[in-house]
């Protein structure tokens, strides 16, 4: 059996010593650090303090069960990204969903196989190292992004979007209270990539726009400064283009096709192939790929790409 990578820090979470025991056996010659919890407070308090890579939550405890410990885990950003596989003794369909949507990545039933267990958790292990690295890679690059479940909860964001939050003066309480709920409206009306959001009832202009949905059903989001050009008026400004000309060109500039686009604005194909027609002897180009080079370049250099 190949062993999983070492120093790995593995949280397990049970109320059951034989359960403790089993796992504990099957693990400690993978070299693995296994911290013990035996209910769903505990546990947090372990996750906050000593960050797990990965936790194994059995379902039914007292006091706090591990659906709800779950829940409360995801809702802290430092440990969004952990990932959480069940291990419990419901087989229930309706429990093997309820522990997905709480934001469980697997879930096995009692008794577990050890064997199966450690596969399992490899697969999780280097999903959650790929993830890690690709928001390490954006946190890097200066965007505003974030990932956000359907519930309207930030799974995660880039130092640059928490700083926009900040300027926006939404607070960590004020995230729970208004920004969560009003994303959690829209969101779960699955709207078009490209769609923005104008999030209401703070004192500073904020959008949210749509860039596409992960196949771990994150939502990939944009948070837009409200008191900077948006990317179709800064089209127009530039490029003395009509608003409708400069929204046409800033989808086709997004990747959009004519129907799309033509979705996104509401109007036919054919009336955006003749918007290009007006744009192209305006930007001085023959072809679509070389407008949407010139606005590409243009949002880029603004930060609105």
């Amino acid at each position: 059996m190949n062993e999983v990578t070492r120093n790995d820090v593995v949280l397990v979470v049970d109320d059951s010593a034989d359960a403790l025991s089993l796992i504990n056996d099957a693990l400690e010659p993978l070299n693995m650090d296994i911290l013990v919890a035996l209910e769903g407070r505990q546990a947090i308090k372990i996750a906050q303090r000593i960050k797990p890579d990965i936790i194994l939550m059995d379902a039914v405890m007292p006091n706090m069960d591990g659906f709800e410990t779950c829940r409360q885990l995801k809702s802290d950003a430092s440990l969004a990204s952990v990932p959480v596989l069940f291990m419990t003794g419901l087989s229930d369909t309706d429990d093997i969903v309820k522990g997905l949507e709480c934001g469980g990545v697997d879930y096995l039933v009692k008794p577990i196989e050890p064997n199966e267990l450690i596969a399992r958790m490899k697969v999780h292990l280097n999903n959650a190292r790929l993830t890690n690295s690709a928001h390490h890679a954006l946190d890097s690059t200066g965007q505003h992004l974030l990932t956000a479940t359907t519930q309207g909860q930030i799974h995660w964001a880039t130092p640059e979007s928490y700083a926009l939050l900040a300027k926006a003066a939404i607070t960590e309480s004020r995230q729970q209270q208004e920004f969560s709920g009003q994303l959690r409206n829209w969101l779960e009306h699955e709207p078009q990539v490209g769609l923005q959001l104008s999030v209401q009832r703070i004192d500073y202009p904020l959008l949210v726009r749509i860039i596409g949905r992960q196949s771990n059903g994150l939502w990939l989001l944009k948070l837009l400064d409200g008191k900077r050009p948006g990317g179709a008026e800064l089209l127009k400004k530039t490029l003395n283009l009509t608003l409708r000309e400069a929204e046409v060109l800033y989808w086709i500039a997004n990747g959009k096709t004519n129907r799309e686009t033509g979705e996104i604005l509401t109007i036919s194909p054919r009336t955006v192939n003749k918007h290009l027609e007006q744009i192209f002897p305006k930007l001085g180009v023959e072809n679509r790929t070389s407008a949407a080079g010139v606005a590409w370049r243009l949002l880029a250099a603004e930060g609105d790409a």
